[in-house]
């Protein structure tokens, strides 16, 4: 960020904890740089025209998924985020970027892990915010005893989860651990990967939709590429059929079960595969309308050349790290695509890190 004079921060962990870096940069430098990584990253790609939606900004007090980082340190237990640059637990009392129901956990948390003598150096506590509840998800570093997995069924009642784990082994399900996606209502499980905010979802979701085709049809074809628990999957599946493509085996089962649930399982194919690996070739892709991909924080490496080579026209990138994205979407660039549209999405607040959804066309 450039200079500037700053604003006061809103948490008193702020300078310390690694988990936000932009509290103290006012609002019109923030937003104008942040949208500037956008602008930036395609710049480098060579699309320095390219036309820039505004911005689109999540407020703070709204993320649903957070993942705790957790230390025991000469018997007291730490539990908060890494400290800027190094492996160190900042003990936190509370966040701002949370939605409520999870901050209010930070205390009782804290209290849980000292319980528990499967926790020995470090672990992690990762909590998505689903429809009815807190699911919960906990990671030790021992093994966890009877009485462990007693506190933790203790602990999932007194707070009211809907679920807690032990990392993907549930312990207690007390509720309906279920979430509405685009109209398709799945069961992520436990840990799942989600959009941090619902705002931003919703966002990223309604930039994709808008970036597809004219003229799908019923019988078009979109192929969905690292389609996780099947974020964008439901509301692609209404304008046309998909082809998922996951590399989670529990996120392609809880994509399939909703499909049978919504009774769409004639529209959509979920298969399994890790694209690092074994990339979805041209082959496969050729006749598809559109290639809509939501790839790692390290992009999608060898599934682009794929995607080049076929007779793909339209290209819907999700990207949440901008290096990766200036990265291949020069490949894109270089292989006859042009931008069509870009969008960026703050659901990243008081950060550096940037969503975006960018839309590619084949250049006739």
């Amino acid at each position: 960020m450039s200079s500037f004079e700053t604003v006061p921060a809103v948490c008193r962990h702020f300078g310390i904890c690694g988990g936000c870096t932009e509290q103290d940069v006012p609002a019109a430098i923030y937003q104008a740089e942040k949208r500037q990584t956008l602008v930036d990253a395609l710049a480098q790609a060579g699309f320095g025209d390219a036309a820039i939606a505004p911005m689109v900004m999540v407020p703070m007090g709204t993320r649903r998924r957070v993942d705790f980082a957790a230390m025991r340190v000469a018997g007291a237990v730490r539990l908060g985020f890494h400290a800027a640059r190094s492996r160190e637990v900042v003990d936190i009392v509370e966040c701002p970027l949370a939605m409520p129901s999870i901050a209010a956990l930070i205390g009782p948390l804290r209290v849980l892990l000292g319980r528990l003598g499967g926790f020995r150096k470090s672990g992690s506590v990762l909590i998505n915010v689903l429809d009815h509840g807190l699911d919960v998800s906990v990671v030790l570093d021992g093994e966890a005893s009877a009485a462990d997995r007693s506190w933790l069924v203790a602990f999932a009642r007194e707070q009211g989860l809907v679920r807690i784990s032990l990392g993907d082994e549930p312990v207690l399900v007390a509720g309906a651990v279920t979430l509405d996606v685009g109209g398709l209502v799945v069961t992520p499980p436990p840990g799942a990967f989600l959009q941090p905010t619902v705002a931003g979802e919703a966002a990223i979701r309604a930039a994709v939709m808008a970036g597809l085709p004219g003229k799908l049809t019923r019988k078009s074809r979109i192929v969905e590429l690292y389609a996780g628990v099947g974020t964008l999957t439901g509301a692609l599946l209404a304008q046309a059929r998909v082809q998922a493509f996951e590399g989670s085996k529990a996120a392609c089962a809880a994509l399939e079960a909703a499909a049978r649930l919504a009774g769409v399982t004639g529209r959509v194919v979920v298969e399994n595969r890790d694209l690092a690996r074994r990339p979805v070739t041209a082959k496969e892709l050729a006749g598809a309308a559109a290639v809509v991909l939501d790839p790692p924080f390290d992009g999608a490496g060898p599934q682009m050349r794929a995607i080049i080579e076929s007779n793909v026209s339209r290209v819907i990138y999700v990207s949440c790290n901008a290096e990766a994205l200036a990265r291949e979407a020069k490949w894109l660039r270089q292989g006859g695509f042009g931008v069509v549209a870009a969008t960026p999405v703050d659901q990243f607040p008081a950060s550096r890190h940037l969503e975006s959804v960018v839309v590619f066309a084949r250049q006739a």
